[in-house]
């Protein structure tokens, strides 16, 4: 069973910001279920860094259409996404570190603060995007 699940919920009705986010969630369910299954340190930090990298990507798209476009919340928007790569940058040096284990917290983080940033802050995006030709 999925960790967390797309649905039409989470689509911001622009096709290709809906497959990057169906890529998150797959991404946040590879790490689950690694961290479930006990798999080892390394492997978990490759998922972990894969999910960092991939994150960065889906956030630049967002922001290139954003600024393409003169969103008026773009600054908002920026600072929520580099507040979340912080985030995960400390994730990844807590676990290398042997500072934090990824648990149910960390889990429950990644996949709150994914839906919550998602339906709320993406979703303000979406007309803009689709007033400029985005679908």
């Amino acid at each position: 069973m999925a960790y967390m699940r797309w649905s039409d919920g989470l689509s911001v009705g622009v096709s290709e910001i809906d497959e990057q986010h169906k890529n998150l969630v797959t991404q946040i369910n590879a790490l689950h279920d690694a961290m479930r299954l006990g798999q080892g340190k390394e492997a978990l930090e490759k998922i972990l860094g894969e999910l960092a990298a991939y994150t960065q990507y889906h956030f630049g798209t967002e922001e290139q259409y954003m600024q393409k476009f003169g969103y008026p919340a773009y600054t908002i928007h920026k600072a929520e996404h580099d507040a979340f790569i912080a985030k995960i940058a400390d994730f990844q040096v807590s676990y290398a570190a042997g500072r934090l284990g990824l648990s149910i917290e960390v889990m429950k983080f990644l996949r709150d603060w994914v839906a919550a940033h998602i339906q709320g802050s993406d979703a303000r995006y979406t007309i803009c995007f689709r007033e400029h030709g985005l679908s």
